[in-house]
């Protein structure tokens, strides 16, 4: 036991021999508020670019979309998100009755008119 704990000594003074000091830089000097910005510029910019590029034209589609649903009347040709083409015959405050063949009516939230199409396309069909 004893040869164990001179071996484990002699291998533990051996490594702290091998470190050197690691000593504390000194105090850096307070940058005002130049310095300051110009670190924090690149996150900023990042951010600016962002919100012009992907929500700024996200929000202008939902105004879109919002401006298009609240439109709709009878008669017109719209495409839902499940891709049904039809004519609206019937229009309530959160649903539609869509026309989407001769005699077949189907009901879908207004939420899920997509496109709203030029009149005549469903005859072109």
């Amino acid at each position: 036991m004893l040869e164990y704990t001179a071996y484990f000594f002699n291998f533990t003074i051996g490594v702290l021999v091998l470190i050197s000091n690691a000593y504390a830089q000194t105090a850096a000097t307070d940058p005002g508020i130049m310095g300051s910005l110009t670190t924090f510029l690149p996150l900023i910019l990042m951010f600016v670019v962002m919100y012009f590029l992907m929500i700024r034209p996200q929000q202008k589609r939902q105004r879109e979309l919002k401006a298009m649903m609240e439109a709709l009347t009878k008669g017109d040709e719209v495409v839902t998100a499940g891709g049904i083409v039809g004519r609206v015959s019937k229009v309530t405050d959160g649903y539609i009755t869509l026309e989407i063949a001769t005699g077949t009516e189907i009901t879908v939230q207004k939420a899920s008119v997509t496109t709203l199409l030029p009149k005549g396309t469903l005859k072109a069909l």
